[in-house]
């Protein structure tokens, strides 16, 4: 499943780093992988956060269906 959560970021099992259980968060441009517990600035704006804190952010702007709000619940729990 992915989950598109901004333009630069996708919440994924379809990554190598990714399994059912758990997503990863991916940076559409970079390639890059991180898991909750990573530490990343998705946007200068946001300082650096877990990747966690920041798709629990990118999901609140975004209208999910419940598959993907549990996704989401997945990844950040």
């Amino acid at each position: 499943m992915k989950v598109s959560l901004t333009p630069s970021f996708d919440l994924s099992d379809e990554h190598a780093a990714g399994s059912y259980e758990t997503p990863v968060l991916v940076n559409r441009h970079t390639g890059e992988e991180y898991g909750p517990a990573d530490i990343l600035t998705a946007y200068p704006s946001w300082g650096p956060m877990t990747a966690a804190n920041a798709v629990l952010r990118m999901a609140h702007a975004k209208e999910l269906t419940g598959d993907e709000r549990e996704f989401v619940d997945r990844f950040t729990a």
